[in-house]
């Protein structure tokens, strides 16, 4: 059985022997029943990965050793994806939750003209997004952006590689699967329910993104955001 993860956010200032949170030592020690002597992986969603022994299986307070700490690099393919929320709050965080496993770097919530109003949860969102990075055992948390409306982000600073996705009979699209290239840092902007309006793709167009196709079926906001997702890591 690999060693699981845990989310330490303050590792990197943690001495050799130290105290893990409620949350982590409950489950250590409830749910896991892990023992003295067994070992885990803390990871601060930074890149920093440490393996360490458990010296007390304490519900509310773990002891644990570190016994080595690894610096893992960043993908140099950085993939980010603006998407719409949707109205379904719920099929939103699933879409987070399967893009993080996937290994995304980056998620904007992108406001349109068509996107319903939403209440996001910044605190509930982080916690899919720690719970998803650490049951796929990874050491690099996906960057939530705060909402940003389409205009705004089309002024902003971004890869040379961007893509929107429509399905709109609005001028030529190209299969996103050829287009995008795994070495590469990548944007795709992926619309809401009712998809990007004409003037939307034409103001998108204008700045220098590519409108492309994720296939012949119309998708779900949120699918469409997790086939983005799958394609653009190759």
């Amino acid at each position: 059985m690999n060693a699981p993860f845990f989310y330490h956010p303050m590792l990197a200032d943690e001495p050799e022997s130290c105290f893990l949170p409620e949350e982590s030592s409950k489950h250590i020690s409830q749910v896991l029943r892990m023992k003295t002597g067994e070992r885990l992986h803390l990871t601060d969603g930074k890149g920093l990965l440490a393996v360490a022994e458990i010296l007390d299986a304490h519900k509310k307070k773990t002891s644990i050793r570190i016994l080595e700490k690894q610096q893992i690099p960043a993908p140099d393919n950085k993939r980010i994806i603006a998407i719409s929320p949707v109205k379904n709050t719920a099929r939103f965080e699933w879409f987070l939750e399967k893009s993080t496993e996937i290994g995304i770097h980056q998620i904007i919530p992108l406001i349109c003209q068509r996107t319903e109003k939403q209440h996001l949860r910044p605190e509930r969102l982080k916690n899919i997004l720690v719970s998803a990075m650490l049951q796929s055992q990874q050491c690099h948390l996906p960057i939530l952006d705060e909402p940003t409306s389409l205009v705004k982000l089309l002024d902003s600073n971004l890869p040379d590689a961007k893509y929107i996705a429509h399905c709109l009979q609005y001028g030529d699209r190209t299969s996103f699967r050829d287009v995008v290239h795994s070495t590469h840092a990548s944007i795709i902007l992926i619309g809401p329910e009712g998809d990007f309006t004409s003037d939307e793709i034409h103001q998108a167009i204008q700045s220098g993104f590519t409108p492309v196709t994720l296939g012949e079926q119309r998708l779900r906001t949120e699918t469409a955001g997790v086939v983005a997702a799958a394609l653009g890591m190759g």
